[in-house]
């Protein structure tokens, strides 16, 4: 069944097949003896993971007050925030209670209205994690759990003295680095697992003390090289003795050679073919980045998944359709972001994770379930708009309240008078207009840029970057920084940098100084959120482009766009090449 998508800016074409309808059938709420259908969306795929996004900021921390202790904290929520937000202490405690918010459903009113009245004044949790962060000394972090020393980490968990990092598992003394899991002493690295002392590296995998590296696995002693496999001493692909790797990249790395090298090295990687996708032990899946996955489709960043469509950031995950990020060990999940740690029977929700079970349009919700349109829940049941009902009542009203918000779309409620399609209804996410964040704020930004013009033309609000210069006893351009980490003095500590691209101020801190002298690095030229921009752009999009092996011919589906100038293989031939 083809489909339009329904966003004006968007109207894509997208296809629900008979597997998708089997699915919503499959998941579709039983109450009170009768099934309540989860119709097929109205959004095509890219505008229903958008929105999802749009919920969540993971990069952007501010310094406020608890709310309730009046304690300074770290949070993803700005001082100026229409609703209280609270210490992870504090929102855990017994001193409030979330059921005191509870109304009564207006069936003369949008149902997504009343929730969103809800959502702006039960108290926010100040961050997503574990509560010790402040013990173990990792405050700035976000969406981070069990990290001890760590700073400015995001979507990371199981990590030590590890900064400027997204995505980051089970690794020690990183900074820089994406993608990263069970990994030591890496800086400026993308997509590495079990690597030790690398530099500039992307997809490799059990690789130790190398620099720019592309796609390489089991090598040591590498430098400058693609596509290789349990090779030692090599620069530029070519075998080497060890006097003569050490000599020559020595030589390379000078500082005046910096610019002519790094555009030697992008050069270099184009000669080399790059697989059409990074799946690893699966079956019959589509994508990127999947691994362990059987019957995965158009899925990105997934492990250990069975039965998964238009998913990205999910692990040991099943039975499940458009889910967004941290989903783990979940099961019949539809339509919702950040859930996790045993979510079952999960639809059109956000936030809610530990062992939640058979929610509907629920946000920030914990250990909860059989709930309706509820939001900040340490744990519940039998709940609508956070009011408490007995089990009967719950399943009588809860069919009226999805027929109210099937008429709500069709008429086009309140919530809908935007620029921005239906999203009101029975079987849509929320809108982006009511998330919390400003939209540059959010991930969705990364992954669907616009400028602030056209977020501000689709109702979306927006919040300009404004970097107040630290007090400091020395400003300088990173043009004009000593070029070896030897010539830095412990009194960097006390300058602001000029970020050579954008101008923007930043610091080094004392951890990260270590660290650079460490691993006889030069401090770097680029703020941290270029560095990171810089690193996600080396990442693949989240989108799939049907084109031909460049060896065979073969029809691959590839998130290698077809205008990309890299040579791209199916997974025989590029093996084929490299072992």
């Amino acid at each position: 069944m083809q489909q339009t998508c329904r966003n004006p800016w968007c109207s894509q074409p997208f296809e629900i097949t008979p597997e998708d309808l089997a699915f919503y059938d499959q998941v579709s709420p039983i109450f009170a003896g009768k099934k309540e259908l989860i119709p097929p969306p109205t959004l095509c795929p890219d505008c229903r993971q958008r929105q999802r996004l749009s919920f969540r900021n993971e990069r952007r921390l501010f310094k406020r007050t608890c709310d309730l202790s009046k304690e300074s904290i770290i949070s993803m929520y700005p001082p100026a925030t229409p609703f209280p937000v609270y210490s992870t202490a504090s929102w855990w405690s017994d001193q409030w209670d979330a059921k005191t918010y509870g109304s009564d459903v207006d069936f003369s009113r949008s149902f997504i209205e009343q929730l969103q009245e809800l959502y702006l004044a039960v108290p926010r949790l100040q961050n997503v994690g574990s509560s010790d962060m402040k013990a173990m000394n990792s405050e700035y972090v976000n969406f981070a759990g069990w990290n001890k020393n760590c700073y400015l980490i995001f979507d990371s968990d199981y990590n030590e003295d590890c900064s400027y990092s997204n995505v980051i598992k089970h690794s020690k003394t990183c900074n820089d680095c994406s993608y990263v899991s069970h990994s030591q002493l890496c800086c400026e690295c993308t997509d590495c697992n079990n690597c030790y002392e690398l530099s500039h590296c992307q997809r490799c995998n059990n690789c130790n003390s190398g620099t720019f590296l592309l796609q390489c696995t089991g090598c040591q002693h590498c430098a400058f090289c693609c596509n290789l496999a349990n090779k030692s001493y090599c620069l530029w692909n070519e075998q080497l003795t060890k006097e003569e790797y050490h000599l020559q990249l020595n030589a390379l790395l000078q500082p005046a050679n910096r610019t002519l090298m790094e555009e030697r090295w992008k050069a270099f990687t184009l000669r080399y073919p790059r697989k059409y996708c990074s799946i690893l032990q699966s079956e019959e899946c589509t994508g990127d980045y999947i691994s362990q996955g059987q019957r995965c489709v158009s899925c990105f960043n997934v492990g250990e998944a069975q039965d998964l469509k238009y998913c990205d950031s999910v692990y040991r995950a099943k039975d499940c359709m458009d889910v967004s990020s941290f989903g783990e060990g979940i099961e019949q999940v539809s339509n919702s972001g950040t859930i996790g740690h045993g979510g079952f029977g999960i639809h059109f929700c956000y936030d809610c994770v530990t062992n939640c079970s058979n929610l509907f349009y629920c946000l920030q919700c914990h250990q909860s379930k059989n709930c309706f349109g509820c939001v900040g829940f340490r744990s519940g049941e039998y709940c609508i708009l956070n009011k408490q009902y007995s089990k009967e009542g719950y399943e009588k009203l809860v069919p009226q309240i999805i027929e109210h918000m099937r008429q709500d779309g069709e008429n086009g409620g309140a919530m809908n008078r935007t620029s921005e399609a239906s999203s009101g209804s029975w079987g849509e996410f929320f809108p982006v207009a009511m998330s919390p964040f400003a939209y540059n704020e959010t991930v969705a930004q990364e992954y669907f840029p616009l400028t602030q013009a056209e977020a501000t033309k689709r109702g979306w609000t927006w919040r300009e970057e404004k970097d107040e210069m630290p007090k400091v006893s020395k400003v300088i351009p990173a043009q004009k920084l000593p070029d070896t980490i030897a010539d830095i003095p412990d009194d960097i500590l006390n300058w602001a940098i000029e970020c050579e691209t954008t101008k923007r101020p930043f610091r080094i801190v004392k951890q990260e100084l270590a660290f650079y002298r460490q691993m006889q690095l030069p401090i770097p030229h680029l703020h941290p959120d270029e560095r990171h921009r810089r690193r996600m752009a080396l990442r693949n999009p989240r989108k799939l482009w049907n084109r031909k092996c460049a060896k065979c011919q073969k029809p691959i589906a590839t998130s290698y766009a077809l205008e990309r100038p890299e040579i791209v293989y199916c997974e025989e031939c590029y093996l084929k090449e490299v072992y």
